[in-house]
């Protein structure tokens, strides 16, 4: 045919969905990972009462494109101005037939990538904070910024660009002098370092090795950081961490370390033993105890 009859023209049918986008737009900003299911039930409060099968395209759209427009820009901190700090979870030590959660505290120092790692069995505050003090007499000083991503120990609230920390851990930076920040919520890049490190300390440090207990681990991550993290050539600066590290720009420690060792009401039984830590010990012969009336009485 010389004149084919032209094909009918398209109309876009409107979406139950459209007139909810914009609330949709902020329930994603707080937290731009938000599951549909969850999702589906903030929009039903506010009237929807379309299926989740558009929610889900429509997510599905809006997280592609923000894959591909989302571009980073490197940043390089100066020397003493920032460390990225953050945990990594390294499976279990076995004492005796017994495992024991094996966790890593990784702290980096920005601007020269040199790397400070000590393996812990707990992730409570004291051995948080007590991980910091090391790590700082370590490096010799502490950096103007720590950046952190929102642990519990470090971060009580996090909501938007509003960051409530942790009290306790507002007093131990107050303390050491160092000004503590939190990354938004499911943005690991902005610690990307610190994220790195914890990487090529699976890849590089962990693989075939064995290990006889936590002080045995810890050994030979030192002998690890001393021979090889932090005297090979970085890949992003063409130096070694050892040489491009400058702990003069640094701000010193106080003379006064804060003392946060572990401690913990524990129950003396009547062989005088306590069990703290998956350990029984034995107590002194001459302390104090409370007797069923609640009146102190002096143990022989």
């Amino acid at each position: 045919m010389d004149n084919p009859a032209p094909a009918p023209s398209r109309r876009d049918r409107a979406s139950k969905l459209d007139a909810f986008k914009p609330a949709l737009a902020e329930l994603l900003e707080k937290d731009p990972q938000a599951p549909a299911p969850v999702l589906l039930q903030r929009l039903q409060t506010l009237g929807y009462d379309g299926g989740i099968t558009i929610l889900k395209d429509y997510l599905l759209a809006v997280r592609r494109n923000a894959a591909l427009r989302r571009a980073y820009v490197r940043m390089e901190p100066s020397p003493g101005e920032r460390f990225d700090v953050d945990w990594g979870h390294f499976g279990a030590l076995l004492y005796n037939g017994t495992p024991r959660k094996l966790y890593a505290f990784c702290l980096v120092e920005c601007h020269s990538r040199k790397m400070y790692l000590e393996f812990t069995h707990s992730q409570t505050f004291e051995t948080f904070v007590r991980c910091h003090i090391h790590a700082f007499e370590t490096l010799g000083g502490c950096a103007r910024e720590l950046w952190f991503d929102n642990l519990a120990t470090a971060v009580a609230e996090h909501e938007g660009n509003l960051v409530r920390f942790n009290p306790r851990f507002l007093a131990f930076a107050r303390e050491c002098g160092f000004i503590p920040r939190a990354c938004h919520v499911a943005a690991a890049w902005e610690k990307g370092k610190v994220e790195r490190a914890i990487g090529y300390v699976r890849q590089n440090f962990w693989p075939l090795r064995s290990f006889a207990d936590l002080s045995d681990v810890n050994s030979q991550a030192r002998r690890w950081l001393q021979e090889i993290a932090n005297r090979r050539k970085h890949r992003e600066t063409r130096q070694l961490p050892d040489e491009r590290f400058q702990p003069e720009a640094l701000r010193p420690l106080s003379l006064l370390i804060p003392d946060y060792r572990d401690s913990a009401e524990a129950l003396v039984h009547k062989d005088l033993r306590l069990t703290f830590d998956g350990n029984r010990y034995c107590v002194r012969h001459a302390m104090w105890a409370i007797n069923s009336r609640s009146k102190p009485i002096l143990l022989p």
